[in-house]
C-alpha cells in the first residue's frame, strides 16, 4: 500500500493544504487537538472532492442511460449467436466501439477519486511515522497524533502493535474495535449501494455483459474494503466511509427521481407522476415534462410501465404531448392502441348485433331489420304484393277461357298470420298456381 500511495505523492501537498486549511477552521469551535477537528477536517474534504466530481457523475448517469438504449440490440445478438458465446462477445465490443459506450463506465467516480484516496493515505502513514509532509509541519505533525476518534488515534491502523499504539496514547483494544466497526460498515454501505443499484435501477428484461459486471462489483468491492481496510488508518477509514454514504444517498436521488428505463425504480416513479399529473392536470417542472416527453417520443418502444402510464392519463382524460406537457383532452375521440400509443380521430362505427338463428325464425324476437316483434318484414310485404297482383289477373280472366285455373291455397284466414310474416328474410314466395 505505501508503495501505491507514493505514487500519488504528486498530490499530497494540495490535499495536505485542503485538510489544513478545513482544521483552522474546526479547530477554532472544537479545539486543534481534538478528534472533532481533525475528523471533520477529512469529512469536509471528501464532500468537497465528491462536489468536484459532480459533473463526472453526470457523465457516468448518461454513460449508463446510453448502454440501456442498446438493451434491444444487445437482445438480438443474444439470441442471434446464443450457442457461440465467442462471437457474442465479439459482436457486443463492436456494438460498443461503434456506439461509442463503455460498460466500466459506472467505476470512473471511484477511479477518478482514487489519487486522492492514495494521497490521504500517505499523508495519514507520515503522521504515524512522525514525518512532515506537504504542508503539515511539527506543530500540526504533533496536534494530528493527539487527535483522538473514538478513543482511537487518526494514524492508527488494526494491524499496529501495542507499542505502536501506546505511542499515540492509545489502546489496542480500543483501537481494534473501532477500526473493526468502521470496516464493517465501509463493507455494508458499500454492498447496500451496488445491491440497490442491481435491484431497483436496471432494466432486468435483457441480460447483458453490464449487468453482470454489477452483480461481480456488488460481491467483490465488499471484500476489497474489508480485506485492505485492516491497513488503513483510521483517518483514511473515516474517509472512504464518508465517500460511500454519499455515493449510497447519491444513488438514492437519482434511483428516485430519474430512474432507469424498465426498471422497478421507473415503475415507482411512474405510479407517482401518474398520480400528481391525474390530480392536478399538469406536469410541475421540468423535469417531469423532460421525462414525459421521452416517453411520447418512444412510441412503439415503450416498455409496460410507459403504456401503463400513458393509458392512465387517457382514462383520466388526460393527453401527454410532445413537448412534455399534459393537456385535457375528449374522452370520445382519445382511443388506445393495443401497443398502447394515443390515437385521436372519430370512434369506429359499431356494427349492429347478428342475431341468432333462433331469434330470426322465433316471431317474438325483433328481427334484424329494426321492426318490431309481431310486424311483417319488408320482405315477406313485399312477397304479398307481388302474390296479390299475380292473382288479379287470374280474377279478371274471362269465364269463357280455353283454361281455367286452380284457386291457390289458402289459410284458414285468407290472409298470412303474423307468426308467418315473422320468418326469416329472404323467404321464397309462393309459387303462384299453374294453370291446367
Amino acid at each position: 500500500m505505501d508503495t501505491i500511495a507514493s505514487l500519488f505523492s504528486f498530490i499530497t501537498t494540495p490535499v495536505s493544504w485542503v485538510i489544513v486549511q478545513f482544521h483552522s477552521l474546526y479547530g477554532a469551535i472544537f479545539g486543534p487537538d481534538t478528534g472533532w477537528a481533525w475528523g471533520l477536517s477529512i469529512v469536509s474534504l471528501v464532500i468537497l472532492i465528491r462536489i468536484c466530481l459532480i459533473p463526472l457523475f453526470v457523465k457516468q448517469i448518461k454513460a449508463t442511460r446510453a448502454m440501456q438504449t442498446l438493451q434491444p440490440e444487445m437482445k438480438k445478438i443474444q439470441e442471434r449467436y446464443k450457442n457461440d458465446k465467442q462471437r457474442q462477445s465479439e459482436e457486443m465490443m463492436k456494438l460498443y466501439k461503434d456506439t461509442g459506450t463503455n460498460p466500466l463506465s459506472s467505476c470512473l467516480p471511484i477511479l477518478a477519486q482514487s489519487p486522492f484516496f492514495f494521497a490521504l493515505y500517505h499523508v495519514l502513514n507520515s503522521i504515524a511515522n512522525n514525518d512532515t509532509i506537504g504542508v503539515i509541519n511539527e506543530s500540526l505533525l504533533q496536534s494530528a497524533q493527539k487527535a483522538h476518534i473514538f478513543g482511537a488515534p487518526l494514524a492508527a491502523t488494526f494491524t499496529d502493535s501495542a507499542a505502536d499504539v501506546a505511542k499515540l496514547d492509545a489502546s489496542i483494544t480500543t483501537v481494534r474495535i473501532v477500526t473493526a466497526i468502521m470496516i464493517v460498515l465501509m463493507s455494508l454501505s458499500q454492498f447496500y449501494t451496488q445491491r440497490q443499484l442491481m435491484m431497483k435501477n436496471v432494466d432486468t428484461t435483457v441480460k447483458t455483459p453490464y449487468m453482470q459486471q454489477q452483480k461481480m462489483l456488488m460481491y467483490i468491492f465488499p471484500v476489497m474494503f474489508a480485506v485492505f481496510g485492516i491497513n488503513f488508518p483510521v483517518g483514511v477509514l473515516v474517509y472512504w466511509l464518508t465517500t460511500n454514504v454519499w455515493t449510497m444517498g447519491q444513488q438514492m436521488y437519482v434511483i428516485h427521481n430519474n430512474p432507469t428505463p424498465g426498471s422497478k425504480a421507473q415503475a415507482s416513479y411512474l405510479e407517482r407522476l401518474s398520480k400528481h399529473v391525474t390530480h392536478h392536470g399538469k406536469t410541475r417542472n421540468r423535469r417531469e415534462r423532460a421525462i414525459v416527453k421521452a416517453i411520447v417520443v418512444k412510441g412503439r418502444d415503450r416498455n409496460e410501465f410507459e403504456r401503463k402510464f400513458i393509458n392512465g392519463l387517457s382514462k383520466a382524460g388526460l393527453a401527454a404531448q410532445a413537448d412534455g406537457t399534459v393537456v385535457q383532452s375528449d374522452a370520445s375521440t382519445v382511443a388506445i392502441a393495443e401497443d398502447g400509443t394515443p390515437t385521436t380521430g372519430t370512434p369506429k362505427r359499431q356494427q349492429p348485433k347478428r342475431q341468432s338463428k333462433a331469434q330470426r325464425q322465433s316471431g317474438g324476437s325483433k328481427p334484424a331489420g329494426g321492426t318490431e316483434p309481431g310486424a311483417s318484414s319488408p320482405s315477406l310485404s313485399k312477397s304479398d304484393e307481388s302474390h296479390e297482383s299475380s292473382e288479379e289477373p287470374e280474377d279478371a280472366m274471362p269465364a269463357g277461357s280455353a283454361g281455367t285455373k286452380k284457386a291457390p291455397a289458402k289459410s284458414g284466414s285468407g290472409t298470412r298470420s303474423k307468426a308467418q310474416s315473422g320468418q326469416r328474410k329472404g323467404q321464397q314466395r309462393s309459387k303462384s298456381p299453374s294453370k291446367k
